[in-house]
């Protein structure tokens, strides 16, 4: 293996303003409170859930079986149904929604009280789509893919949003396939955050022979930097360094490293520590 090898880290990586506040109010909270719960997994990492949960704080599925304690909601947040079901029962809680997420919720809040569609560009499936269309007061409709928006049969004007961590990419194109059929009026609530480790991702991938993207396999947001990656090079997808493969080296003359927003500083270390034993050398910075 050619001890060379250059290994390069994205301008901007691992955890944002959003998921580090999480963090920090969880930590926080643990000091304070003898009970501490989150509502699913405050973050999709699974090594840093796992840490938390060893810490004390326990998750939750739902919300009927705490009769003491503190709640803190997730950074993806969560449906009004259930938050306002919180209020009612006077239940202990903290919200780590991010405050992006929080904006995308709102200005849905606001749409619609209007008689006009909404769509939300993003996964069906995902926690925070989930609860961005129960803002909606059943007009949102979600489209994942420009197949999906050809695909799409409603009337009338259309108030697009986008889940905060898709890919300007995506959702630029579903934009042109519907303003070619409806009149629309756009929302753009992409994040700061997710913007910036993309474009760092796309331009580093652009110059380096392989790609290591850091994050949870359940992130979207790290889903979609290596998404964004392989699109220019050689790129896998890991949580720890128990994934990495000498083999994956071999005639590589460059590395590129970046992580999702929801990944620790510690795993992005220990990944960059593991390269070097690999590569035989001390990285470059």
């Amino acid at each position: 293996m050619d001890k060379n090898v250059e290994i390069k880290i994205a301008a901007n990586a691992g955890f944002c303003f959003g998921v580090k506040r999480a963090i920090d109010l969880v930590e926080k909270t643990l000091n304070e409170k003898p009970e501490v719960y989150t509502l699913g997994p405050i973050i999709h990492n699974p090594q840093e859930v796992k840490r938390l949960k060893e810490k004390g704080v326990k998750i939750l599925n739902d919300i009927d079986s705490v009769k003491s304690g503190c709640i803190i909601l997730r950074t993806h947040g969560i449906s009004l149904e259930l938050r306002n079901r919180l209020e009612k029962d006077r239940t202990l809680y903290i919200d780590a929604t991010c405050p992006f997420v929080k904006k995308a919720q709102d200005i849905i809040k606001n749409l619609s009280s209007q008689e006009t569609n909404i769509i939300i560009v993003g996964e069906n499936s995902h926690p925070e789509v989930e609860a961005l269309v129960s803002y909606g007061a059943g007009k949102c409709v979600v489209i994942e893919s420009p197949k999906e928006a050809l695909e799409f049969k409603g009337t009338g004007e259309l108030n697009i949003v986008s889940q905060t961590t898709q890919t300007p990419q995506n959702f630029n194109v579903i934009v042109e396939i519907l303003k070619k059929r409806f009149k629309v009026n756009i929302y753009n609530t992409i994040c700061k955050a997710t913007l910036e480790r993309q474009e760092s991702a796309e331009k580093l991938a652009k110059k380096v022979d392989l790609m290591i993207v850091i994050g949870g396999k359940n992130s979207g947001n790290t889903t979609r930097l290596a998404e964004i990656c392989k699109a220019q090079t050689e790129t896998y997808h890991i949580e720890t360094i128990d994934e990495l493969d000498d083999k994956w080296f071999n005639n590589i003359k460059t590395v590129g490293l970046t992580a999702g927003a929801s990944t620790p500083d510690n795993i992005i270390k220990s990944v960059q520590r593991r390269l070097g034993e690999i590569l035989g050398y001390e990285r470059n910075q």
